[in-house]
């Protein structure tokens, strides 16, 4: 009878073991897909960021032109 109780906990230890094979594979697939998304991410938030200085360096330029203009018009005296 001991033989086959050692022969259970032996099986329920490899099935244990499969079982935390099988979660570990599943965890660094998972890991691989995050860190994917997160590269994807990343390169979003950078073109992003570019056009927002794009955007603010455009705005500083059409500032200065109304200032230009509206100081042409004063000089006009209109």
């Amino acid at each position: 009878m001991e033989a086959a109780d050692d022969m259970d906990q032996f099986q329920r230890l490899e099935e244990k073991v499969d079982s935390l094979i099988q979660y570990i594979a599943s965890l660094k697939k998972e890991n691989e897909s995050l860190a994917e998304k997160l590269h994807i991410q990343e390169g979003k938030l950078t073109d992003l960021t570019h056009q927002l200085e794009q955007l603010k360096e455009a705005r500083g330029k059409v500032k200065q032109r109304v200032v230009t203009l509206l100081e042409r018009i004063e000089q006009a005296d209109i």
